[in-house]
């Protein structure tokens, strides 16, 4: 049996929801019915009864049910035991990072760690724009460093480790190109690029907003997948596109220019794990990249004034959250 079917059809006789089961398992509705319709065609037989009110087990379903779930729950807790053992300090650490930013600071944990827990490797892979979470959630990752807010009910987030004020990039001959600053009502001025993929709605309206703070109406410009597309259409007047303030540092290029936004929630970044997978390795991580941050701060940012194009000069705020505490605990440590 397909592990989705099996999942599907198990969340879904707990949940006599489609919806709710969509929600549970990150698919859309189409695929948990198609995975159901599926498994049916598998058995022979209906599983479920359907109405436009209700869904209900049949008989064969209530039998498949109590034979597989002892089953499942068995093979779920020896992996968890497996996982377990093997993410005790040692070994190799995971660890996805979603912004240059992000992943300067990566680096700089990975380096004191290496120098007090030589026993401890870590390897390091950017996040896609264009899928936030989908490695994390697949295993691929053990944590990742990245930029809020992150509301996933399966994933724990951690304290704001950092946070940076936003730039607005524009092409060179764009009008708010000559500007010293721009606000967030401006940005109903120009079309915003958005990000296409598997991005939660709630991420793209802080990031890439629909309306200003005082309800003006924000363009939707083209839908991009990663950051160097974005700055192609930038580059040729075909939208903007709202980022953090270490962009002009990191990605400064001709005939895209970066203007400082006033106002508005700065960007903030932090750790995310899966809820079920927190291990010491974790914890020992979380607690040094709050080291790292305070260091970073105290020796500068790293999105100080740079120049890009030929407009004024972007500069950026960048400091540590000192308002939470040192010791990160994970879950399941």
């Amino acid at each position: 049996m397909d592990q989705n079917e099996l999942r599907s059809f198990l969340v879904l006789s707990e949940e006599l929801h489609f919806g709710r089961t969509a929600d549970r398992l990150h698919f859309s509705r189409a695929r948990v019915s198609q995975l159901i319709q599926r498994l049916e065609r598998r058995v022979g037989a209906p599983l479920f009864t359907r109405t436009s009110r209700r869904v209900a087990l049949t008989e064969l379903g209530v039998r498949l049910r109590d034979d597989l779930e002892p089953h499942y729950l068995g093979l779920q807790e020896a992996l968890a035991r497996a996982v377990s053992a093997g993410r005790l300090i040692g070994g190799t650490l995971f660890v996805g990072f979603s912004t240059p930013l992000a992943g300067e600071m990566v680096m700089r944990t990975a380096g004191r760690l290496r120098a007090g827990h030589p026993e401890l490797a870590v390897e390091v892979c950017e996040v896609p724009l264009s899928d936030p979470y989908g490695m994390l959630r697949r295993g691929e990752y053990d944590l990742q460093l990245t930029d809020f807010p992150g509301r996933e009910a399966d994933l724990t987030r951690g304290p704001t480790l950092l946070t940076e004020s936003r730039v607005l990039a524009v092409a060179s001959g764009h009008p708010l190109a000559g500007r010293r600053s721009v606000t967030l009502e401006e940005l109903a001025r120009v079309p915003l690029l958005t990000v296409e993929g598997s991005v939660p709605e709630y991420w793209k309206e802080h990031h890439r907003p629909t309306h200003t703070p005082g309800g003006l109406p924000i363009e939707q410009g083209p839908a991009v997948t990663n950051i160097q597309e974005a700055l192609t259409l930038v580059a040729g007047g075909q939208g903007a596109l709202l980022a953090g303030a270490h962009m002009p540092l990191y990605h400064g290029r001709p005939g895209v220019v970066y203007v400082p936004v006033e106002g508005g929630e700065p960007l903030g970044y932090g750790l995310m794990w899966r809820s079920d997978g927190g291990s010491r390795a974790i914890e020992l991580f979380a607690h040094t990249a709050h080291e790292v941050a305070r260091a970073m701060t105290r020796a500068g940012s790293p999105s100080q004034p740079a120049r890009s194009g030929t407009g004024p000069e972007a500069t950026g705020s960048f400091q540590a959250d000192r308002s939470r505490s040192v010791t990160h605990r994970a879950p399941g440590a």
